[in-house]
């Protein structure tokens, strides 16, 4: 299977012309629908010309200067750019480390299958439990803390095994740091919907971010989503029990142990975290059990456009979106990173308490500073310089 930078085949310069539905003469000039002259590639980069020209008006006449730019430059390069990627080299003195790495926004019953999984499929009792460090009012009300100390009460057994660790963000960040500890083997355990998702992207990057002999994906079981019993718990179910105020279904998610007032508690702080009081969408908080409006939504792209900043609920991964597909998107992370998600397992990325988002369509007008300041996080020097072709782009 092809790694995703084998699938970059052009320039910065072509794909930020074409993402502004610039048109090539060939030769490293780049035109609008209008036939204007707009652009020029130079050394990998656009270069703006016919700078007089005015929004919603006919640009003016080019210059002798300007005219005789598309002919003399020559053509955009297509070659793949060098991207290195490659881990510490590290003693291997331990064997396989088993992980397991979600969001427990909250944690439920259904999890206790997943963290006993974790610990039978281990050798030796060697595993770790790596709640993501996702918060925000619609998918992940609680907060890490808050919900490394609810999961440490829920899970006595295997309180010693769960980890609290900032600097634990991603399943790469996971992965990097068992290899720097010398492990030569990782084995992933999570539900079966993301078995597929795992397997693709871990392996992508074995060799580039870590280095294992290696990677196992294992499932922790089917999940009956109409069952009442541990195989249909979710924490969808949990977040949407919590925002319509049903205590007596929530309970059904907690284990036995719980004592009621406990659980009480916890209802509240998720109901706090999603902001109840100001209203809500099942589409948003419980995407599963609403897909139809989440769709609707998509399609409409009232969400999820190209340019936002979104994270995978399941990774972990931040990355800006480079693409739209039927119902998933292709993303770019700061450090150039290619991962794709669906749309039911994303959320706008909150940074600091911020929701990081893109500019809209109607502010990229060629010649506008909004579309100057847009297309600069697109280019080299910006953090989220390098652009990616991907593997599922329409030939």
């Amino acid at each position: 299977m092809k790694t995703f930078f084998q699938f970059i085949s052009e320039s910065q310069a072509v794909q930020q012309a074409t993402r502004m539905g610039l048109k090539s003469d060939g030769h490293g000039g780049w035109y609008d629908n209008k036939g204007e002259f707009i652009a020029k590639t130079e050394r990998g980069q656009l270069k703006f010309f016919n700078k007089r020209q005015k929004i919603q008006q006919q640009d003016p006449p080019q210059s002798d200067k300007e005219k005789k730019l598309s002919g003399t430059a020559p053509a955009a390069s297509t070659q793949e750019p060098t991207i290195k990627l490659e881990p510490p080299k590290v003693e291997k003195t331990k064997g396989v480390l088993t992980v397991a790495f979600g969001r427990f926004n909250p944690p439920t019953t259904g999890h206790q299958k997943l963290l006993d999984t974790v610990a039978s499929s281990s050798d030796e009792d060697d595993y770790i439990i790596v709640p993501s460090r996702s918060n925000d009012p619609k998918k992940n009300p609680l907060d890490t803390k808050t919900k490394v100390s609810v999961m440490k009460k829920m899970f006595p057994k295997h309180s010693g095994k769960i980890v609290d660790d900032e600097n634990n963000r991603t399943i790469f960040d996971v992965l990097k740091k068992a290899h720097t500890d010398g492990y030569a083997g990782v084995r992933i355990v999570g539900g079966s919907d993301r078995v597929s998702e795992f397997e693709k992207l871990t392996n992508n990057y074995n060799k580039k971010l870590y280095d294992f002999d290696s990677i196992e994906i294992t499932s922790a079981g089917d999940r009956d989503p109409d069952s009442d019993s541990v195989e249909g718990m979710s924490a969808s179910k949990q977040r949407k029990a919590a925002a319509e105020g049903d205590f007596e279904s929530f309970m059904k998610g907690v284990p036995s142990s719980m004592k009621e007032k406990e659980a009480k508690n916890l209802f509240n702080m998720i109901r706090k975290g999603m902001n109840v009081k100001e209203g809500w969408n099942l589409w948003e908080i419980a995407p599963k059990f609403d897909w139809k409006n989440l769709r609707e939504n998509y399609i409409t792209e009232k969400i999820f456009n190209v340019g936002q900043v979104v994270e995978n609920l399941n990774s972990g991964l931040i990355g800006r979106i480079i693409r739209r597909g039927t119902n998933y998107l292709i993303c770019v992370t700061e450090d150039n990173l290619m991962f794709k998600s669906w749309i039911k397992d994303v959320s706008e990325a909150v940074v600091n308490g911020t929701q990081k988002q893109g500019v809209p369509a109607d502010q990229r007008l060629v010649g506008t500073d909004s579309l100057r300041k847009y297309t600069e996080t697109m280019v080299p020097g910006n953090s989220y310089g390098k652009q990616f072709i991907n593997k599922y782009r329409k030939k």
